[in-house]
């Protein structure tokens, strides 16, 4: 039976301001509930994949993170540099291009290269996978997880009907891009005095 403290850490985790969160805000800001929803069940089904695997394959995934910690740490910053210009860039209404939501494929594959999630499912694994079993870590963290992310999305769709306005909504994709580049900046610097 999974203990207060898994429902606890996988909430805070869930919920707490990083990459997914940013990103799914910004989605329902610029494309509503309904566009973000691939995104958010790609971010939901990329963790389970995360969890799965390090559960799985935790002294393999350990050992091989030790060794691939800061270029994975670099690859994963630099999408999240670039992410943060495609934010910023959201807003600008002379774009040639009209800007799309990420999709569920998109949601599934950043996880890939999100540091936050990669420590919360290898936390999550290390401390609960073995003595509660695969199956429930892994069904509990997607049915504390999914409440989460839903919370940012639509908090994301319901700021898009106060951003209908050019400049707040420039000045909202400025401020996630730039919340965006300076938790990339944290963990860079963070990857690089470890490293």
């Amino acid at each position: 039976m999974l203990d207060p403290s898994f429902f606890s850490y996988v909430t805070v985790m869930s919920i707490t301001p990083g990459p997914n969160n940013l990103l799914l805000a910004t989605s329902g800001v610029n494309f509503g509930f309904r566009r973000t929803l691939p995104m958010l069940f790609g971010i939901l089904l990329g963790c389970a994949l995360q969890m799965l695997l390090a559960s799985v394959a935790l002294e393999l995934l350990l050992h091989w993170m030790a060794s691939v910690r800061l270029p994975l740490t670099v690859v994963g910053c630099s999408y999240l540099l670039w992410l943060s210009w495609k934010i910023f860039r959201a807003g600008a209404p002379q774009l040639r291009e009209r800007p799309r939501p990420m999709t569920l494929l998109g949601g599934v594959c950043f996880q890939a290269v999100n540091p936050k999630a990669w420590l919360m499912v290898t936390n999550v694994a290390l401390m609960y996978a073995n003595s509660n079993g695969v199956l429930a870590v892994l069904l509990g963290f997607a049915a504390l997880n999914l409440p989460c992310i839903l919370i940012w999305a639509a908090l994301g769709d319901r700021l898009r009907h106060h951003l209908q306005i050019a400049w707040k909504r420039q000045a909202f994709n400025t401020l996630m891009a730039l919340s965006l580049v300076a938790t990339t900046g944290w963990m860079l610097y963070d990857a690089l005095l470890l490293g």
